[in-house]
């Protein structure tokens, strides 16, 4: 072999070895960032569905203005209607 392939084969191997340095770091950033942006993703699908429901939204909105009881009195109405609503899906689905 000649001194210039030797040259290349050194750097290749040089490179090679910095590549796999790098890559270790690249996965140990993903892994730091894996649940914040597991989290954005969640709140960009809330905000997706908010945004395709308007109605809905208004709605709720309206309820917490109009209650007197405040937000948890509407988190409270909220998830009896839900309840009542699969109680009488499952029923119908028995039927």
């Amino acid at each position: 072999m000649n001194k210039q392939m030797l040259a290349v084969m050194q750097r290749r191997g040089e490179l090679l070895a910095k590549i796999d340095t790098q890559r270790e770091q690249v996965a140990q950033v993903s892994v730091r960032w894996q649940a914040p942006l597991a989290l954005a993703d969640q709140g960009l699908v809330a905000l997706r569905f908010m945004r395709s429901r308007p109605v809905l939204v208004a709605g709720v909105a309206a309820l917490l203005v109009w209650r007197r009881r405040g937000a948890l009195g509407a988190i409270r109405m909220g998830w009896r209607a839900w309840k009542g609503y699969r109680y009488l899906t499952g029923l119908a689905a028995k039927l």
